[in-house]
């Protein structure tokens, strides 16, 4: 590889844990593994009927849901709730690894994308003889519906601001803008955990949502008051997680973002037809190779146009 070249990674070992299903509530087993270069991510069901099904961890494979990330076949196979183990991996740095589940969903651990973070840390990071790739942003893309939107623009490396509005003074109006590094998901995303209303919790069940769900792996707010006994990890804590969220639903773009991601009240099924938009204008975006000596910027080769493909 030439010198100053990024390579792919992967994981140098594989890695097992096991946790309930936040949506399911099924106790669930996950074992990451290494995976060859250009194989991205890749999901692949254990279980029943299912085992040895796998499906590509991409946009066009994902399903708009309000709730969670879903990948699906369109033929009764799915893989529910990736949103943040693929948060862990673009934060990492992982451009290739195998997921191995025995349910039917990516168990929710502490509601946060931390616990997988230390899985991917345990394992070890491996790097690989082939260029990593990103996805340059080249121009603004924008969808909207409803006083909600979610745009990406161009930028010289990967970074974001969100806001959000709840009428519970529990959460009230939060914004948060940051560069996205290895770094700063660790200590500035990683940790913030996903969050809901104790008044929509018997709703959710009875659509057969959230039957795992609990203080342990979710904010729960009541009201004007947060439920968990602990308090809140970072005093911005939910802007923080709709972040996370949003580096997860972006890495299904098949490489890491160079560009700036904004977000006004988004969530999964915005952020998924953002994708569909940016990959729907071939001008908007060109495919990238990413140099290992940047410095605070990325430092890019841009690839011919025959070589970026929708």
């Amino acid at each position: 590889m030439a010198i100053g070249i990024a390579p792919q990674q992967t994981l140098k070992a594989p890695i097992n844990c096991r946790g309930v299903g936040l949506h399911s509530g099924a106790r669930i087993s996950m074992t990451l593994l290494p995976a060859e270069p250009d194989t991205g991510i890749l999901f692949r069901r254990t279980d029943g009927a299912f085992d040895g099904m796998e499906i590509k961890a991409d946009w066009r494979n994902a399903v708009e849901s309000a709730l969670c990330t879903t990948l699906t076949d369109g033929e009764g196979f799915s893989v529910a709730t990736i949103e943040h183990l693929m948060a862990a991996f673009a934060g990492a740095g992982i451009d290739n690894a195998v997921v191995e589940l025995d349910g039917p969903e990516v168990p929710i651990m502490d509601g946060s994308a931390s616990p997988f973070l230390f899985l991917i840390e345990c394992a070890g990071i491996e790097q690989q003889d082939v260029a990593r790739r990103a996805i340059k942003i080249l121009k603004t893309v924008t969808v909207s519906e409803a006083g909600k939107s979610a745009s990406l623009l161009p930028d010289a490396g990967f970074s974001m601001s969100f806001e959000i509005d709840f009428a519970s003074s529990a959460i009230n109006h939060q914004d948060i803008s940051l560069t996205i590094d290895p770094e700063s998901f660790k200590s500035d995303l990683s940790r913030a955990r996903t969050f809901g209303f104790l008044q929509d919790l018997e709703r959710m069940r009875a659509a057969g949502l959230a039957r795992g769900g609990s203080l342990a792996n979710a904010v729960v707010v009541n009201g004007d008051k947060v439920l968990n006994e602990e308090g809140l990890r970072y005093e911005d804590e939910f802007v923080r997680h709709k972040a996370l969220d949003a580096v997860g639903d972006l890495y299904l773009a098949g490489g890491p973002i160079i560009g700036h991601f904004r977000g006004c009240r988004s969530g999964h099924a915005l952020n998924r037809r953002l994708m569909e938009a940016l990959f729907a204008d071939p001008s908007a975006w060109c495919e990238t190779t990413m140099l290992s000596d940047a410095g605070e910027e990325y430092d890019l080769w841009q690839a011919p146009a025959h070589l970026a493909t929708a």
